[in-house]
């Protein structure tokens, strides 16, 4: 039977920066510690300093200087957004949705697992229907695939909800979809850009270092503490934005 890896409880906060650098060479499957215990704020605030301090010291200036040296576009994204809605959007929208999407079903649990497939296999019948045949793709067949989709979820969430333990595939997987992970969150926001190119890929080094921290701040702590940690570093960053 599968088993989850409980951490060391470090002595002071400055041990889980310590524990980091080990995590990241072989991810595992970890019993957080939650935010209920002054252990776990004091691991959130040593991860957010590091998470905002590594992005606006190191990485932001970075890729400034390369988007400047090779002339890239900068990104666009949030200029489609209706007005008023940049900050929540980045402060409150995109924190919880995306660590629920890149990082809510990291634990393992068959139940997460089963809907994150059933949500990939919407995600692939959808896009090939429209590739096929855009005209086939109707209402009726849409709301079919959803309809489809959603009694298959709850159908899996209900049947699975008393299992806890991820299975043990998933255990000896866990090291790669750790960082297959990171790097599609990382990839995914190449479309914050106008246009993309090989170039482009050092502009979503801010993804991926978030990816990483927010992917162990996950396991170590838990999904809230990755939402806390997520939304602090966009509003810092908002906040550069702002002051620049």
């Amino acid at each position: 039977m599968a088993t989850r890896t409980h951490p060391v409880a470090p002595r002071h906060s400055l041990g889980v920066l310590r524990e980091l650098p080990q995590y990241l060479k072989r991810p595992a499957i970890l019993a957080p510690v939650g935010l209920r215990s002054r252990e776990g704020w004091a691991a959130l605030g040593m991860l957010e300093a590091l998470h905002v301090g590594g992005l606006l010291l190191v990485v932001l200036p970075l890729i400034t200087f390369w988007q400047q040296a090779m002339q890239l576009p900068t990104p666009d994204a949030f200029e489609k957004l209706p007005s008023g809605w940049l900050l929540p959007f980045t402060i409150l929208i995109a924190p919880v949705a995306e660590e629920i999407a890149f990082r809510g079903w990291q634990t393992g649990y068959p139940r997460a697992l089963w809907l994150l497939g059933g949500g990939v296999l919407f995600a692939v019948l959808t896009a090939s229907a429209a590739a096929m045949a855009p005209l086939v793709l109707s209402g009726l067949v849409l709301s079919g695939l959803v309809l489809a989709v959603l009694v298959g979820a709850i159908g899996g969430w209900i049947a699975l909800r008393k299992r806890r333990m991820p299975p043990g595939w998933y255990v000896a997987a866990y090291p790669a979809v750790f960082w297959i992970a990171a790097l599609i969150f990382a990839g995914v926001h190449l479309s914050n850009y106008p246009s993309i190119s090989v170039l482009s890929l050092p502009l979503v080094l801010p993804q991926l270092w978030a990816a990483l921290l927010l992917g162990f701040t996950r396991q170590r702590i838990g999904l809230p503490a990755a939402m806390l940690q997520h939304a602090g570093a966009n509003a810092a960053t908002m906040l550069l934005v702002h002051l620049g």
